[in-house]
């Protein structure tokens, strides 16, 4: 079955990309089905883990041979390793737009650098965040003394409860997403950081989701930190970077205390370096940061706008196509939210998530993300404690892969399955 034989899909779809933006590693995987033969894999699940560009994993076997340690070494192949990963923080350093005076410290995930984040904050500073926030800009924070905003039913009136709560009593920081992990909506950033900063706070980004489709302007948004991942990025090597401004972090205690975060160590005292270094504790992962920027410079090179109107023609057709089939409802924030980038949860009615995730595997070659995405009290305010489906997508992805999604989907609530499967009951939601 296409997308052209059914009934409720008559009406052309929106317009879409027919080709990838950017190769990727694994384009052509075919994945077996479970009623014999096989199929071209649908990858719809970027948001979890995006394949890698082919240019990134060209370049991983191309330095692959000169792999060494870093900072520590004479040699040749150590030299050219620690130039490799000190390069690569200035390339991240563009990618964002950062400050000249700004640091780059290479971590191994976002989840990584916003706990490194959260031991900078100053001593009794309170850190604001909406209830919205994937968990890694939520559970760092709950260490420390902080305030939790509830999102409201539209996007300016969230932004004036964060006014209010800002207002009414100092914070050291307000914790924000990019973009929703689970419904892809941006967050107007340069209008939060003015809000911060109006009341005294500095902003932090939770750019895991929004790094990877829309350009970050760290100077023009005034942003003060902005953390981002690897694998996000078409750069599945194990890093991840904080980029932000110096004092908090140099002030801060070590966030891994070990070799190379030291200028000198006795056997009862400790001088620390000064950021980047003092959270670097450790042989850096140098493989994973020259692919990290990398990736920052293959995203970088497409022509401004290229990937969202890429990746906004997928979303439309998308959100179109779903709307048309009976039974499912689409999950959204709020009515006046402006950009989205590729990501797209819906549920389908008299099936759990994880059931029809693995009827899409099975039967379609389908790749998609079910459960609460590591997001749960924003599930539970989108009627969703059960869980959902994610779809998600970008610089590989076609209308092809939208497609067979739909007609998949479509299958499933008028024909139902053709074998058991499991259910959320049987899996807890992550």
């Amino acid at each position: 079955m296409t997308v052209t034989d059914l009934p409720r899909l008559a009406t052309p779809l929106p317009a879409a990309p027919t080709r990838p933006l950017l190769p990727v590693v694994g384009g052509d995987l075919r994945a077996p089905l479970a009623g014999g033969g096989d199929t071209r894999y649908v990858n719809l699940d970027y948001a979890a883990s995006a394949p890698a560009l082919q240019a990134v994993a060209d370049h991983v076997a191309a330095i692959l041979p000169t792999y060494a340690s870093v900072h520590r070494g004479a040699g040749y192949a150590s030299q050219l390793s620690t130039q490799r990963y000190e390069d690569a923080r200035g390339t991240v350093a563009r990618f964002v737009g950062a400050r000249p005076d700004d640091v780059v410290v290479f971590t191994r995930n976002t989840t990584d650098a916003l706990n490194l984040l959260a031991g900078c904050v100053p001593d009794g500073g309170e850190v604001v965040v909406l209830d919205i926030e994937h968990h890694a800009n939520l559970l760092p924070w709950q260490r420390l003394a902080h305030r939790v905003v509830p999102a409201a039913a539209t996007l300016a009136q969230t932004l004036s409860r964060l006014q209010v709560e800002l207002a009414r009593r100092p914070a050291a920081l307000l914790a924000v997403t990019g973009a929703s992990n689970v419904t892809g909506e941006q967050l107007p950033l340069g209008a939060l950081a003015g809000l911060a900063h109006r009341h005294g706070a500095r902003i932090a980004v939770d750019a895991a989701q929004l790094a990877p489709h829309r350009r970050i302007d760290v100077v023009a948004g005034e942003i003060d930190y902005v953390a981002f991942s690897g694998h996000k990025l078409y750069a599945p090597f194990g890093a991840g970077v904080l980029v932000g401004r110096r004092d908090w972090l140099d002030a801060a205690p070590p966030y891994l205390a070990g070799g190379g975060a030291v200028r000198e160590v006795t056997v009862t005292a400790t001088d620390w370096a000064p950021a980047p270094a003092r959270h670097e504790g450790g042989s850096p992962n140098v493989i994973g940061a020259a692919a990290l920027a990398r990736a920052c410079e293959a995203v970088a090179a497409l022509p401004e706008g290229c990937a969202e109107v890429h990746e906004s023609a997928l979303r439309r057709r998308l959100l179109a196509g779903l709307d048309r089939i009976d039974g499912v409802r689409t999950l959204r924030l709020w009515p006046d939210s402006g950009s989205a980038i590729g990501v797209v949860a819906f549920t389908v009615d008299g099936y759990p998530a994880r059931q029809v995730a693995e009827y899409l595997s099975a039967e379609h070659g389908i790749g998609v993300r079910d459960g609460r995405f590591c997001a749960h009290p924003l599930l539970s305010k989108l009627s969703a404690d059960g869980g959902a489906l994610r779809a998600s997508f970008g610089l590989g992805s076609t209308a092809d892969d939208v497609d067979r999604l739909l007609a998949a989907v479509e299958r499933l609530v008028t024909e139902g399955t053709t074998r058991t499967y499991a259910t959320s009951a049987e899996r807890p939601c992550d």
